[in-house]
């Protein structure tokens, strides 16, 4: 998107945005001919996806093709500790903060770089809060330790900035997300460095030395985080699927920074009093598959 004839108007939702002309979904609307997808050396291996089909369902925007398909992503997590007072302050209820550690949550800064996707290249920040699965009893520790195992976790999210019109649309009307419009940087080479900007210039900053990656065979490592979000006033869940192909972990990373520079997601971490790293977490390639909000009737009194 070098220039303003690069692009052409769309409607979504009855929000008309500028996309790339001749991109995905110039041409397909976020339903794909995946034998074309397969034939963009950019896509990569595309077999995972021919197992989801694609249904036309309504959304709060009218007719939608759900799911939606990333084909190539990358993603850098940094979890964090938080004071459990402050963290509980700022969820709405009846959500409850995972606190494996007495008076401690947990709070991930997550950014994204999808660079094939039915809806074009954008890149995202999370900031999100770790929550108790719904109707969950126990000890919170043992929950973790479960959600470890399965790779599957529930989160509520505070902050998810993106770094396109259509991608800002699709979350604010089609998921009442909380999403707006700003510039975004991810690299992931020998060095992962990443930044967002706020209204007058950096936001936060992150870089690190890139823990030895592992490459996996496709279909061979998921991972699903669950979104527990209100949509018009009900509870809804919202599951994000992950197909992990190259990645690596590294707990209480020693060479990480991160600088907050001021703007809001910085003001949003230091509110939560997001401080000691615990994990971080680095995943060059992946695939992902984004469902439609669901409702959530765990919460139904």
């Amino acid at each position: 998107m070098n220039s303003t004839q690069d692009l052409v108007e769309v409607d979504f939702g009855g929000t008309t945005v500028d996309v790339p002309r001749g991109g995905y979904y110039d041409r397909y609307r976020s339903n794909p001919n995946l034998d074309e997808i397969a034939q963009d050396p950019a896509a990569g291996n595309i077999d995972w996806f021919r197992r989801i089909p694609k249904v036309l369902v309504d959304s709060r925007v009218g007719p939608i093709w759900a799911p939606n398909f990333y084909y190539r992503a990358g993603i850098v997590q940094v979890l964090m500790l938080a004071p459990l007072d402050r963290v509980r302050a700022a969820l709405p209820e009846p959500l409850e903060p995972l606190s494996p550690i007495p008076g401690q949550a947990l709070v991930a800064l997550t950014f994204f770089s999808y660079s094939v996707c039915d809806n074009d290249p954008y890149d995202e920040v999370s900031v999100a809060v770790v929550v108790r699965r719904p109707g969950a009893r126990g000890p919170h520790a043992l929950e973790l330790a479960e959600s470890m195992r399965r790779r599957s976790y529930y989160a509520h999210v505070l902050a998810l900035p993106v770094n396109t019109e259509i991608a800002r649309a699709r979350g604010v009307n089609g998921y009442q997300l909380p999403k707006w419009k700003t510039d975004i940087s991810l690299a992931i080479d020998d060095t992962v460095t990443a930044q967002l900007d706020g209204p007058t210039g950096p936001d936060v900053t992150l870089q690190t030395p890139t823990p030895g990656l592992q490459k996996v065979p496709s279909q061979s490592r998921f991972s699903t985080n669950t979104m527990l979000h209100l949509v018009d006033g009900q509870w809804h869940q919202t599951s994000v699927q992950t197909n992990v192909l190259e990645f690596a972990s590294q707990t209480l990373p020693g060479e990480l920074t991160i600088t907050r520079h001021g703007g809001p997601v910085s003001q949003l971490l230091d509110g939560l009093g997001a401080s000691k790293v615990l994990r971080l977490d680095v995943t060059k390639d992946a695939q992902l598959v984004l469902n439609l909000p669901r409702p959530l009737t765990a919460f139904d009194k």
